[in-house]
């Protein structure tokens, strides 16, 4: 079967991607598993907040804004707080200048989330600017772009041999053979794994895993207007979901590219540093899993051409911001392929290209 683009992947980074390209290009989309998103897409906490992370970071979701706030089902009102102990006055102060959140006192705090325990929150920040978004609204949109411009997207699809052609690209996967002329290497914890089987050099991209709890609403409240809560040093967060609250130690262990599963002692040790923030115990769990966050070793995503081998465009290294950068990143990302010239900053662009690790 040919095409113009294969892209490896059908994350939010490779579906994000093939949707922007499928109105100029036919678009093949190869995916390992049985459903999109099934890896650390579909495992996401799924906020929008635009001054989380490195610079580069920020850029691209400040850029991505006006995509998230023209679509009324995208978006859903969160918010954030950041809560610190009596120990922790210089980082939280320099927490909360960084994500914009503005320091108010304990008792207000207390007065939006009940179950604080002001004999360890000695400090409290809050800010409105962090937005619920409605992922598989996200992922479908631009998987209905993709099929409405006559491009498929085969699930079930693991690539298992990629070849360079004179022409272009030949990948086998699932036991068939595609070609295209232009390849994006969207494979999320596995996108080394591809370059290397395509014969370009991997650019160390680390997978750390990230653990995650559903836990009742804490005292019986109903926790569906509670903001996400953030610990000082991303020490551990919560977030409303569907009646209960999802908690995370916010772990980060290096791992091998796998179907990640949660770590019992892992999420002990996270809900413990939770549950000393608050004053309902956690009794039980509804629910656990883990998803796997893959960064460059300077984790900053890497979008564009390979400098070496220029029809191998890069989509990779989204961290924990793959959804709320997606709409700036999969245009970079067309713009690359289709060879046009960016719509954002060149110095931004430059601190998001391969060319970076010294590879041209």
């Amino acid at each position: 079967m040919d095409a113009d683009i294969l892209v490896i992947g059908g994350g939010i980074a490779g579906i994000s991607a093939a949707g922007r390209l499928a109105p100029q290009a036919k678009v093949l989309v190869l995916e390992q598993e049985a459903a999109l998103a099934h890896h650390a897409s579909g495992r996401s906490a799924a906020l929008y907040e635009p001054n989380y992370g490195l610079a580069p970071v920020v850029g691209l979701s400040l850029a991505s804004a006006d995509f998230f706030h023209a679509d009324p089902l995208l978006l859903k009102p969160r918010g954030l707080m950041v809560l610190g102990r009596a120990d922790q006055a210089a980082e939280f102060a320099a927490e909360a200048a960084a994500l914009g959140v503005e320091p108010v006192s304990v008792e207000a705090a207390r007065a939006i989330v009940p179950v604080l325990n002001p004999d360890r929150v000695k400090y409290a920040a809050l800010a409105d600017h962090a937005w619920d978004i409605d992922t598989d609204h996200l992922m479908q949109g631009f998987a209905r772009t993709v099929r409405a411009h006559g491009g498929e997207i085969l699930l079930k699809s693991a690539v298992t041999a990629i070849t360079r052609l004179p022409g272009g690209w030949r990948v086998t996967a699932g036991g068939r053979d595609f070609t295209a002329a232009m390849l994006v290497n969207a494979a999320g914890a596995w996108v080394d794994k591809v370059a290397a089987l395509a014969g370009v050099r991997p650019l160390g991209f680390q997978p750390y895993r990230r653990s995650m709890a559903r836990i009742p609403a804490p005292g019986g409240h109903d926790v569906g207007s509670w903001p996400m809560i953030f610990g000082t040093g991303e020490s551990w967060y919560a977030k409303p979901d569907a009646g209960a609250l999802i908690v995370s130690p916010a772990d980060e262990d290096p791992m091998e590219p796998h179907d990640a599963f949660a770590d019992d002692m892992v999420l002990a040790e996270g809900l413990a540093r939770y549950e000393e923030m608050v004053t309902e115990p956690v009794t039980r769990l509804i629910a656990n899993w883990a998803g796997l966050r893959t960064f460059a070793p300077d984790r900053v995503l890497v979008l564009g051409r390979d400098p070496r081998e220029p029809t191998f465009i890069w989509a990779a290294g989204q961290g924990g911001y793959g959804f709320q950068t997606s709409p700036a990143a999969s245009q970079l990302v067309a713009d690359a392929v289709l060879g046009r010239a960016p719509a954002l900053d060149p110095d931004l662009v430059a601190s998001l290209s391969p060319a970076r690790f010294g590879c041209a």
